[in-house]
């Protein structure tokens, strides 16, 4: 007798469906095949499956079971599977008909039968979505993580026998529900804020036309100043993540299993701090099964680089594509795979090794050979990708002590980033575009104009200078949210000279 059932296996950060189909025929002794490209763990999972079925007091006749994992060129990986093809056996040696046509089914088995949480679920979710499944069965672990897609019905499995006994209609678990909108509402929650920073206002400013315009940005300063502080402080200030956007970045956390079990879904834009000793595959994704990297956990979210100059070069390099294309492709023999990485980058470095080159109050002791091997192991192309770059000096020492209100909270900035978002947003509504910083030649020509004044300006810094042509389309942009920011609806010469002024910053230290 054949029996199927449908399950899913994980490609990159999307599911594919696969139907497990088992045949069961007559043989002296018990055994299990495995066929359909698994890998070492679904292989495993037979002698998992027996323990539980054993363990869960169900039925299973001797003989040769035949396990087939369809489409049979897609690699199976996880121990994802172990629930459905241990339900379609029990179904195989049963003499009564068995429809499970409506059902996609996930989960991995203890030798006692207990059903153990896997990763991937919401992906596995969206695609029994789409594939018309109208149940879904997960581990009760992962149930609010699937209910947060609307259109199916999720059912928290704890045991193998709970799930036959389901299928069979022979016991009722009800369906979990999920309030999206109370649950959004609840954990949209950070436990730092900007008001907790003394001094370093501009530097604040900075971090907000930032924020506004979705611009990366490079702070350069001694050690002790405060640059990672800020830094962290940077999501509270950003717009709230939309559904669609919880449900992209929470996909590329489920696959890699870094979601907090207490709260299965990320409604906070991710922060993702990743250490200079980071390899090329750690940063950009790879792997001998490619999996999704830094830039890809940093998605809608902010990427922070400390100690800048400290990554290899080679690994900072590999960062230029997902910087310009919002997207990481990684090729392998066996097909290429997309991540999503449209991230901010917040970068920090010392201005030479020692960290006191220009420092008033304490001496630098590197020679001038070392602060220049130090600055070059950043390109150029590079720094032409970071849109701002400022400068951050130590605080004075009254500021640190004072116990007087020390600035704006994070939700009085962020009510000026969202308005300056919302001005974009009906810019852009007719285009693929979101922010300033992702604006097309085209779309500059259109949105970028400036007056003669500000013409003068920008081209008496672009020779004085030595600006690229990248740094010039940079200065426009990031004037442009300026722009916005005042509610202005053209650039003006003020927002043209602060731009300026985030840009002079690399040429005075690199060149």
């Amino acid at each position: 007798m054949i029996t199927r059932l449908f399950s899913a296996a994980l490609r990159g950060v999307e599911a594919q469906e696969v139907e497990v189909e088992v045949n069961a025929r007559g043989a002296d002794k018990p055994v299990i095949i495995v066929v359909g490209l698994p890998d070492a763990a679904v292989r495993e999972s037979s002698q998992r499956v027996i323990s539980a079925i054993g363990a869960s007091a169900l039925f299973l006749d001797d003989g040769v079971k035949t396990v087939n994992l369809a489409p049979a060129d897609l690699k199976k990986e996880g121990p994802s599977f172990d629930l459905p093809i241990a339900l379609a056996m029990v179904a195989a040696s049963r003499t009564k008909p068995f429809n499970c046509d409506d059902c996609c089914v996930v989960g991995e088995l203890g030798l006692d039968g207990a059903v153990r949480p896997v990763k991937g679920v919401l992906s596995i979710a969206l695609e029994a979505k789409r594939r018309k499944r109208t149940r879904v069965l997960v581990p009760e672990a992962n149930a609010p993580e699937a209910a947060v897609i609307e259109g199916i019905r999720v059912f928290p499995i704890r045991c193998l026998k709970d799930a036959w006994d389901f299928l069979i209609d022979e016991m009722i678990i009800p369906p979990f529900h999920l309030d999206r909108r109370a649950f959004f509402d609840s954990h949209r929650n950070y436990e730092v804020d900007f008001d907790e920073v003394r001094g370093q206002h501009h530097v604040k400013r900075a971090l907000e036309v930032a924020a506004a315009g979705g611009h990366n940005i490079l702070m350069i300063g001694p050690p002790g100043t405060g640059k990672s502080m800020l830094a962290k402080r940077l999501p509270t200030i950003m717009p709230d993540m939309t559904e669609d956007e919880a449900i992209e970045t929470t996909k590329i956390h489920s696959i890699t299993g870094l979601l907090d079990p207490k709260r299965a879904f990320l409604t906070t834009r991710p922060f993702r701090s990743p250490h200079h000793t980071i390899s090329d595959a750690g940063l950009l994704g790879g792997g001998t099964n490619p999996g999704p990297g830094e830039v890809s956990l940093a998605h809608h979210g902010v990427l922070f680089l400390d100690e800048l100059p400290e990554f290899r070069r080679t690994t900072l390099e590999v960062m230029r594509q997902p910087l310009e294309d919002g997207d990481v492709t990684i090729s392998r023999a066996v097909g290429s795979l997309t991540f999503p990485s449209r991230f901010m980058l917040v970068a920090a470095m010392n201005p030479c090794p020692c960290g006191f080159y220009g420092d008033s109050k304490r001496q630098c002791r590197c020679s001038s050979r070392q602060i220049e091997n130090y600055r070059q192991r950043i390109s150029g192309p590079l720094l032409d990708r970071i849109d701002i770059h400022c400068e951050v000096p130590l605080v004075d020492f009254r500021e640190l002590s004072s116990n007087a209100a020390t600035g704006e909270k994070s939700a009085t900035i962020r009510e000026r980033v969202v308005e300056a978002r919302r001005i974009q947003s009906e810019r852009f509504r007719k285009s693929a575009n979101a922010t300033n910083s992702s604006m097309s030649p085209r779309l500059m020509k259109v949105h970028c104009q400036i007056d003669s004044e500000s013409t003068s300006y920008l081209e008496h810094a672009m020779e004085e200078m030595n600006f690229s042509a990248r740094a010039h389309d940079r200065i426009l942009k990031v004037a442009r949210t300026l722009a916005d920011l005042a509610g202005a609806p053209n650039i003006r010469a003020t927002d043209v000279l602060e731009a300026i002024q985030y840009r002079s910053l690399d040429r005075k230290l690199f060149s």
